[in-house]
This record gives C-alpha cells, structure tokens and sequence, in this order.
C-alpha cells in the first residue's frame, strides 16, 4: 500500500478488521444525471468510473474480493435504448481495461445468465475471463443477468438433475451442497455490503450469501462514492459486532 494512500484512509479505520469480502448495489446512475441534466447514459458511464475506483481501491487495501450488481435479470424492463447502451458499454470497457486489470493482478469473473446478453458481449467476458484466471491481486465478481431467485432455482434443478442421475442421494444435500450450485461458489460469502442512493431493499441480490452479511446504505448516489464514503462504509462495518447469530458469551 502507497504511503499516499495510507495518509487518505480514516484515522478510525483498523486495517487489521477489514472484511474480505465486499458487495454493492450500485443505485442512482440514472438520478445522479437527472440532476446534472445529463442523459442517464452519462451516469452509467460515471457509475462505470466509480466501479473502477472501488475496485483498485479494495485491491490497494488487501481487501480480496469485490461483488458488484451490474445488470439484474429486471433490467430488461428499461427503455431499449440505455439497455442497448449498457451492453455497448460493458463490451468496450472489457476491450479497454482487460490489460490494466492483468497488470493489476484482478480476476475477473462474470456471474448470472449470460446467455442472453449479445454474442460479442459474451465472447469478451470469456476472454477476459480466460486471461485473467491466474490472477490473485483481487477476484471481481460482476453480476449481469443477474437474478438470486433464478440463481437459486437453477441450483435446485443441477441439485435434483444429479441426484435423478444418482449421482448424489437427496439425503446427502445440505447447505455446503446448495452453496457449491450457485454461480458463486469460487467466493466465501460478503461480509458486508454496500447500497448507494438510500434504497433500503436486496432486489434480488445475493438473497442466500447476503444472510449473516453486514449492510451499509448510504443516501449517496453511487457516482459520488469515492474513496472518503467507502471508508465510512468500512467504519460502520467495524463497529458492528458480528455474532452469526450466535448467543453473546
């Protein structure tokens, strides 16, 4: 870690307590540009310059993994054209970053139903995924076509799938065997996570990993969340005592 950024980091914040494992829902692009009077398009691509941030940021700290909620399955549902726009989006910043993030040591790694999303789009993650596999500086999560209920029923299906083939006996099925079917079986689940622009709901996120989890809302629009608020974020997190539910001793 650089003596510079040592000397931005809060004096409350205990390096030691980190957590290791960081999600967040990154809410308010389209408001953020309403309020400049920019197209939403323009918080997107603001947003996009955050996420970046953040993840050099976690990296820098030696926090390990970072989850970030890209496109849900819900998303389909806005208007074509800022659908169309984030695809384009999402494809040229993988053309554009992938070898920063190698030189950065990150895994990136794409979780969701990517089947939908264009073919072009589909072949850059592959191939950034593929590129970047070895890589141990910090695992990146992105979440596209991402949908936790969907996510769980798909799981439940390959569960029921392997034991029809015997495979597996249904009595053998626990936890572990549910955790190790969901597209992020490679990650030990968040210990905290993060929503942006004051939203006090999960939409669909992470609803079986998210479940001892700590969570930060901030009023915030996600494009003004820099470095200053993540560390408040971490603060709250550090002052929370995690028992697991667990009885206090």
């Amino acid at each position: 870690m650089t003596a510079q950024l040592l000397t931005t980091l809060s004096a409350n914040l205990n390096l030691v307590k980190l957590p290791q494992h960081v999600a967040v829902i990154m809410d308010g692009n389209g408001r953020w540009a309403k309020q400049k009077g920019l197209p939403r398009i323009e918080g997107h691509r603001r947003g996009a310059s955050t996420l970046k941030e953040m993840l050099r940021y976690c990296k820098d700290l030696g926090i390990k993994t970072l989850t970030a909620y890209a496109f849900s399955t819900e998303n389909w549902g806005r208007p074509i054209g800022e659908v169309n726009f984030l695809m384009t989006l999402f494809e040229r910043l993988l053309q554009k970053e992938l070898k920063e993030m190698e030189a950065e040591e990150v895994c990136i790694n794409f979780i969701g139903d990517l089947s939908p999303l264009p073919r072009s789009l589909q072949q850059e993650m592959r191939h950034s995924m593929e590129r970047t596999k070895n890589n141990q500086g910090v695992f990146f999560n992105v979440a596209i076509n991402y949908g936790s209920r969907h996510e769980m029923v798909t799981a439940c299906r390959n569960i029921a799938q392997k034991v029809q083939q015997g495979r597996i006996s249904a009595s053998d099925i626990d936890e572990n065997t549910i955790a190790q079917h969901l597209y992020t079986s490679a990650s030990p689940d968040p210990d905290l996570l993060i929503r942006t622009s004051g939203e006090m709901r999960l939409s669909n996120f992470l609803l079986w990993q998210l479940a001892y989890t700590e969570i930060y809302v901030t009023d915030t629009l996600w494009p003004d969340f820099d470095s200053e608020q993540f560390d408040r974020a971490l603060e709250a997190y550090q002052q929370r005592d995690r028992r697991f539910g667990k009885k206090v001793s």
